[in-house]
């Protein structure tokens, strides 16, 4: 394993480029089974995720090559509906191979995904939305085995429970209704930008979808889709992630190829914390204009706060003078960054899904050690801000979701390096 060495104390000066989305791309990596031929998508991200779902699409018999942020994926008609465990148990995204399969191949057998670090994430609302367009489906020895007695047929489904809408289970449903016979309405559905890119590419491979990036998703079922070649849309949490790096730094960095309007509800809560953003076509700046303001935040479904950058705000509030409330409303449990933090020398303590931050003067550096992709990327922007050294242990979350992360914040300034355990 590797770790990263970061000293902290610079600030973040400069101007970085966001990669492609990794919560768009891997869905629109299992949308291109739905056509015998090949889809060119650009854009994107050398990340571990990405190299996993290379691997499982491999697995199903299909062909994917990727290289310099382009990959190109041959599904052929050879396909095979068997996802296995050693795969699927890597990452959660895996699963949405499962409505691609089951609406080309008329089945489906998908290993249940593993447990997760920020809690309990149920594909009830997957399975769902399936059976109602006419799948059978058994649980057994820990795969899913879908069948389809005769074709996929449109229906209204609502995807109701828990904390809101999924993203996947509208990613799944949404796959599958595509070719299924009829109209299939999708009622509270996510609303996520990564959705409406998912739409976009199935648009484009020859579905007929509207009401994307909204509650209501009406899709007309067609025959056959081919191949495209589509362009990923930028990643929003790694655009977050650097823009709360400038603020916790006292930075003033420009974060080009991204889109502002996926980051309106960040934008808004970083100008109360005192920061300036001026927003830009395909890019924001970050600088600060004054002392940092405590701020509280609740993570909901999107156009709100996402859950994907609570640990990354919680970060900047450690250091900012007050009392500051962050409170999770799509993971209650997404808090295991909390003691770590606390090994800098943060004040934190929580009271159910919330936690109340009381901002220090200073974090110190110590070894700490990541236990989530989005925890990790919260240690790394409190160790740029810590004094002394910082060691971030089990890196490989990082690798997950961040590309070349720690040459991009180098050329911001930041003194990170990365070695061996």
């Amino acid at each position: 394993m590797e770790k990263l060495i970061i000293k902290g104390g610079a600030r973040l000066i400069g101007e970085v480029e966001v990669s492609g989305s990794k919560n768009a791309v891997l869905p629109i990596m299992a949308a291109a089974l739905l056509s015998e031929g090949e889809s060119i998508i650009e854009n994107v991200p050398d990340l571990w995720d990405v190299q996993t779902m290379v691997r499982l699409i491999r697995s199903l018999g299909a062909k994917a090559i990727l290289e310099n942020g382009v990959l190109k994926i041959r599904p052929g008609n050879n396909l095979k509906p068997f996802a296995p465990y050693k795969l699927v148990k890597t990452m959660r995204a895996s699963v949405c191979v499962l409505g691609p399969l089951l609406a080309r191949l008329g089945e489906a057998e998908v290993s249940l995904p593993g447990g997760c670090a920020i809690g309990p994430r149920p594909i009830d609302l997957h399975l769902k939305g399936l059976e109602a367009l006419g799948a059978e489906i058994e649980i057994d020895h820990g795969y899913v085995r879908t069948k389809a007695k005769k074709s996929l047929r449109g229906t209204e489904i609502y995807l109701g429970g828990g904390y809101g809408s999924s993203v996947l289970a509208t990613d799944n449903v949404l796959m599958a209704a595509v070719l299924a016979a009829g109209r299939t309405v999708i009622e509270n559905a996510a609303c996520e930008p990564e959705v409406v890119d998912l739409a976009n590419f199935l648009r484009k491979m020859g579905a007929k979808i509207q009401g994307d990036g909204s509650p209501r998703i009406e899709v007309e079922g067609v025959k056959k889709l081919r191949g495209v070649s589509y362009r990923v849309i930028p990643d929003r949490i790694e655009a977050g992630t650097y823009m709360f790096g400038a603020a916790i730094t006292n930075g003033d960095v420009l974060i080009r190829k991204m889109e502002p309007a996926h980051l309106n509800a960040v934008i808004d809560k970083l100008h109360q914390a005192g920061m300036k953003v001026e927003k830009y076509k395909n890019a924001v700046r970050v600088k600060r204009t004054g002392k940092l303001r405590p701020v509280d935040v609740t993570t909901l479904p999107y156009p709100a706060f996402p859950t994907d950058l609570q640990a990354q705000a919680m970060a900047l509030m450690t250091v900012t003078p007050g009392i500051s409330i962050i409170t999770e409303k799509i993971y209650p449990n997404r808090f295991m960054h909390v003691p770590e933090l606390g090994r800098m020398g943060a004040k934190i303590f929580l009271e159910g899904a919330s936690a109340i931050v009381h901002g220090v003067k200073k974090l110190s550096g110590a070894p700490v050690m990541a236990s989530d992709l989005r925890a990790s990327a919260a240690l790394v922007l409190a160790a740029l801000v810590a004094q002394g050294e910082t060691e971030v242990q089990r890196i490989y979350h990082l690798d997950r979701g961040y590309e070349n992360l720690e040459m991009k914040l180098n050329s911001l300034g930041a003194q990170v390096r990365r070695e061996k355990e």
